[in-house]
């Protein structure tokens, strides 16, 4: 694949995907948000996938988000091959590792912010020509606003608009002059938030490519409402992007079991020191059985008991976070992912507050998302009914399900 009238060129792109989303709010990676049915960097990887000038695709994220960004990018169907790489700890080197992670063989590269998912395939291709011809080429947009250059809180003057552009990305580059002009900076002990500075710093010429206003950046949660209303109005986009909003679903599951001794205690997925265990075909944990119910009934799916019946050999004692990752799997496959999920384990005994993050921690990694979509709670019932006697452990799920695009 290559970009044009340009043969002989293979070119990359390296998705930044790595930082901590901090003016969104929230633990989790914005990209994993939904827009228009899918995550943010679905949309991303997708408008790539397509755009037919890369050959590979680094995507450089937290070293967290790495299962979930590979889980994302099968589940969307990404066929371009792909490398998952953990960034740095600042834009620039966050980049230097997905230029490390690149193939042999590749002339230029295409870096792209991953929170930028309305990027259309002609710009991706216009940019990589430029930076084909120039070396180095930036999608950017004229400055609307009259701007204003401050002194504390003064105006000291009025920039001329007519001069003024606005950068975005895809930034492209000549790979070697990139990587050039990064061993430069990082000699210099200089860091770039902007990948074009790099060269600007290095005294090479950049291109200017003009590009769309669509081409936003998600930041706030505003910009997800913006981004939601451009796709749909989108020529290109799919007429299900352009019909009504994304269906979504809720699920809610319940589970009981009770003391027996001799088997050890399993909730969410963790271990728990106890003197007696829950009695069960499988190992019982009440809080996993009731969210997989959640999920298969928000899905419309078969519940647990049909899906794993305890007439069957193979899950005697079976490991009940595997059966989660199990029914996340058969979710996905219905057309739903997963928004959020709740869930409330009744036990007069043990107490289970310090080992809610460690369940909490299990259930994301068995389902393949943010632990900021995974919500655990435990209470008691100040020893009413038979949780109170200490007879046996309950537990109540609820979750979110969106129809995935």
């Amino acid at each position: 694949m290559q970009p044009s009238g340009l043969p002989g060129v293979r070119c990359a792109a390296v998705i930044v995907a790595a930082g901590n989303s901090t003016r969104m709010g929230g633990a989790g990676s914005k990209l994993f948000l939904p827009l228009a049915g899918r995550p943010v960097l679905a949309h991303t990887l997708a408008a790539f996938d397509r755009c037919g000038c890369v050959e590979h695709l680094v995507i450089v994220c937290r070293a967290q988000d790495a299962a979930a960004v590979e889980a994302l990018a099968a589940q969307c169907g990404v066929s371009l091959p792909r490398t998952i790489v953990p960034g740095g700890e600042t834009r620039m080197q966050s980049v230097r590792c997905g230029l490390d992670a690149l193939p042999a063989g590749i002339t230029h590269v295409a870096v792209h912010d991953g929170a930028r998912p309305l990027i259309g395939g002609d710009d991706i291709r216009r940019t990589l020509e430029a930076a084909v011809r120039v070396g180095a080429a930036v999608l950017a947009v004229r400055v609307k606003d009259t701007i204003k250059q401050a002194d504390g809180d003064a105006v000291a003057a009025t920039l001329p608009r007519e001069a003024l552009w606005s950068a975005q990305t895809p930034q492209a580059f000549s790979l070697p002059l990139l990587r050039d002009a990064m061993e430069r900076a990082a000699k210099s002990g200089r860091d770039f938030t902007d990948d074009s500075q790099l060269l600007e710093a290095a005294g090479r010429p950049v291109a200017l490519v003009e590009g769309s206003y669509a081409n936003l950046k998600i930041t706030t949660r505003e910009d997800l409402t913006v981004a939601e209303n451009l796709l749909a109005r989108r020529a290109d986009a799919p007429a299900e992007a352009q019909a009504d909003p994304p269906a979504v679903r809720v699920g809610q599951g319940y589970d009981v079991h009770r003391f027996a001794p001799g088997r050890p205690l399993v909730l969410g997925g963790v271990t728990i020191p106890h003197d007696r265990g829950l009695l069960g075909h499988s190992d019982a944990d009440v809080a996993l059985h009731a969210l997989m119910d959640a999920l298969l009934g928000a899905a419309g799916l078969p519940d647990i008991g049909r899906q794993f019946p305890d007439t069957a050999e193979e899950y005697d004692g079976a490991d009940s976070a595997l059966l989660l990752s199990r029914v996340g799997a058969l979710v996905r496959e219905a057309g739903f992912r997963l928004g959020n999920a709740d869930v409330t384990i009744v036990a007069q005994r043990p107490k289970l507050a310090g080992y809610l993050p460690a369940m909490r921690a299990r259930i994301a990694q068995a389902l393949g998302v943010q632990e900021d979509q995974i919500n655990l709670k435990a209470t008691t019932e100040e020893r009413l009914g038979f949780t109170g006697r200490e007879e046996g452990i309950a537990a109540h799920a609820v979750c979110l399900l969106y129809r995935a695009r």
